[in-house]
């Protein structure tokens, strides 16, 4: 359902898609659908959205925007997105609200989990 003005995809840049598509599905239960070889959209993730290929990454040191997911036991996802080859780029702290902590992906992008639990 498409609703007026609001935030309806995200398109995020992929080193390797192959990469970040086996990360996030181990990690987080996406599905993929891919169109092309360069470009996925992601699915069952709360927004739709792709990984498209780039040379690009994303980072908040860079000023880009912060994709943050939700987690309802944070210390498990960071172990295993630690597994999956994810880098802890902030380790769990406090924020008005609950926890989060941030990871980078295998191709360098970062993101966000949180938690109020």
């Amino acid at each position: 359902m498409r609703v007026q003005h609001k935030i309806n995809y995200l398109e995020i840049p992929s080193k390797d898609i192959l990469v970040s598509k086996n990360f996030f599905s181990q990690v987080f239960g996406w599905s993929f659908k891919d169109y092309g070889p360069e470009y996925t959209a992601f699915v069952d993730a709360g927004i739709d959205g792709v990984f498209y290929q780039s040379s690009e990454t994303v980072s908040i040191d860079q000023g880009s925007v912060l994709v943050v997911l939700y987690s309802a036991d944070l210390e498990q996802t960071q172990g295993e997105a630690q597994d999956a080859g994810g880098m802890i780029c902030k380790d769990i702290f406090m924020f008005p609200g609950g926890r989060r902590f941030h990871f980078k992906d295998p191709v360098g992008n970062e993101f966000a989990v949180w938690s109020d639990k």
